[in-house]
């Protein structure tokens, strides 16, 4: 999906609220693009947080239905202001970020007219607050003292945000309530024992006497929340969570510029799914030809790091998958820290396996960027935990690093980063097909340019995630447009996509609310094709290092604005 800021897996971001009524008229293209953004951070304050952007660090967003009425009003004004501008007066770059502004706000208009999450996941609200909070602790963008004045202000106005919550929310899907259920022990305890020791260095007596009676009352805002959730809202949480095919067709057009009519994307991604599972058998018997291939791969899964060393043992590959992109000159690799493996916060456990943490674009001072591990479950039986690390598995947790850190999520934030040419647009702007498909596409290429040196376990690794996107890529669409339940999904993740049965559980979770996460593989094929299409333009003049740079180099906008940019015009995206 489009999201602003760069991705982050516990960061919710609710629909676009944009609470004033547009200031005086903006009349360049630039222009509207700053008051836009300016409308969007000053009614999004935890975003503006996450962007590097610290203004608002003591303000929270306003959930009510007022402040989405008046969203909707205003979000109209600016596509209105968006398209009048003439785009033969522009610059070629301009007007492709005036192409994806008017997507996005299409896009948000989308969300709050018909999708309407935010009356459908209370998951959206407990998070959202937690994760406002999260933004202010987790990095030192600025002394303790000052940031924990911000906490103790957001923090108080916790209630009256879970309050807001309850007015809109409105027959959930009774997954999206239990899913919120679960989550919430996560969010009370980061509260309860995260936030208290983020700034335990603070030594103000005052300022602590009001952190804890701004932390206990938002403490029992949440635990009231939860209470609620529990007694009043899921025995009323009958909704359906499939949003029908018009609204996916139109989400695919506003999110990621796709416009392939809905039963070819569903071909593309059984063809995709039968040559991974045939590759998955060939590497198979290339490892072991006496056995079959799931057995093949259970021996591959026995080999995995325990549970206390999983993060230490992510942290070790980072380096080597850094230095084997420069000396195989696959891309520039941009000045930066290396990320830190940290265990995925607790209140983001339920649907996340692993995610980046980057600061934002414009943060100067706390440049410190997390790569996200989630751990099994302690209270979890034995046999659940092994099943968990089991997926967790030496060649996969590579993949995984390949697809968060070398050269995916963190090498492009890295680029964008560090580009000071980038604009605005493209720098606050991101397509999920060109994020996740970048970081998916880079699994399969650094092994193609021989990373292990074709060790075929890796591959096999490598193909078993690759089936995972594929079983969303199809899961997807077919929970959302075609019936399928999720006991259908949670069993083509299992038979089809060769995943445990954990995985496949938390997998169809997850894409009862993420429609589109067919994203990874549309976005890797549509990069692919992208990269075969550069090639014949260049011919002998095409190396691989230009290429990925200049795709790179963009930001993460729709693949089609890419192509636009490399190829000179608009082609096939797949």
């Amino acid at each position: 999906m489009r999201r602003f800021l760069l991705r982050s897996s516990f960061v919710i971001l609710l629909s676009l609220v944009l609470v004033a009524p547009m200031a005086a008229k903006p009349r360049t293209f630039a222009q509207l693009v700053d008051a836009y953004f300016d409308d969007y951070f000053k009614a999004n304050p935890s975003q503006a947080t996450n962007a590097g952007l610290h203004k608002y660090d003591s303000q929270l967003e306003d959930f009510s239905l007022a402040a989405h009425q008046k969203n909707r009003r205003l979000l109209l004004e600016y596509l209105a202001a968006f398209q009048k501008i003439n785009p033969r007066t522009l610059s070629q770059l301009d007007r492709d970020d005036r192409e994806i502004m008017i997507t996005t706000i299409h896009s948000a208009l989308l969300e709050e007219d018909r999708l309407q999450a935010w009356r459908k996941n209370p998951d959206n609200y407990s998070s959202a607050v937690t994760s406002s909070i999260f933004s202010l602790i987790k990095r030192n963008f600025a002394p303790s003292d000052e940031r924990l004045r911000s906490v103790i202000a957001r923090e108080k106005q916790i209630p009256r945000a879970l309050m807001q919550a309850r007015a809109v929310l409105l027959n959930p899907p009774k997954i999206y309530t239990d899913i919120a259920i679960e989550q919430m022990p996560g969010n009370i305890d980061f509260f309860e024992t995260t936030a208290p020791d983020a700034l335990k260095e603070v030594k103000d007596a005052m300022l602590l006497a009001a952190f804890k009676q701004s932390n206990d009352a938002a403490i029992v805002a949440l635990k009231s929340y939860q209470s609620w959730l529990q007694k009043d809202l899921l025995p009323r949480s009958h909704g359906a969570f499939a949003i029908g095919s018009e609204n996916y067709r139109l989400k695919l057009l506003y999110d990621e510029m796709v416009n392939v009519p809905l039963p070819q994307l569903l071909k593309i991604g059984y063809a995709q799914l039968r040559k991974d599972q045939k590759a998955f058998v060939d590497t198979a018997r290339r490892i072991d030809s006496s056995k079959k291939p799931e057995d093949v791969l259970k021996d591959v899964e026995k080999d995995h790091p325990s549970a206390d060393k999983l993060l230490s043992s992510a942290q070790q590959q980072l380096d080597g998958l850094r230095q084997f992109l420069i000396d195989h000159k696959i891309i520039d690799v941009p000045g930066g820290a290396q990320a830190k493996v940290v265990e995925t916060p607790s209140f983001a456990r339920a649907t996340t396996f692993a995610s980046m943490d980057t600061p934002g674009p414009y943060e100067t001072k706390a440049t410190e960027a997390y790569y996200n591990i989630t751990l099994p479950d302690p209270s979890w039986p034995k046999e659940k935990q092994e099943e968990y690390l089991e997926g967790y598995n030496y060649p996969l947790l590579s993949n995984v690093s390949v697809h968060e850190v070398w050269p995916g999520h963190y090498t492009q934030f890295l680029w964008v980063k560090n580009n000071p040419a980038l604009s605005k647009v493209r720098k606050l702007t991101s397509a999920g097909s060109n994020a996740e498909g970048w970081a998916h596409y880079s699994e399969q290429m650094v092994l193609d340019e021989g990373l292990y040196n074709n060790d075929p376990k890796y591959r096999l690794a490598q193909l078993v995630d690759a089936l995972l996107r594929d079983s969303r890529y199809i899961v997807g669409i077919r929970m959302h447009t075609q019936g399928m339940t999720m006991e259908q999904a949670r069993e083509f993740f299992v038979k089809e996509g060769h995943q445990v049965p954990v995985v496949g559980e938390m997998e169809t979770k997850r894409g009862t609310g993420d429609p589109t996460y067919l994203m990874y593989t549309l976005g890797k094929l549509e990069i692919l094709k992208l990269r075969d299409d550069y090639k014949h333009k260049m011919g002998a003049q095409f190396s691989l290092q230009d290429f990925h740079d200049r795709f790179i180099r963009a930001g993460s906008p729709p693949v089609r604005i890419v192509r636009r940019e490399l190829m000179g015009r608009d082609g096939p995206l797949l």
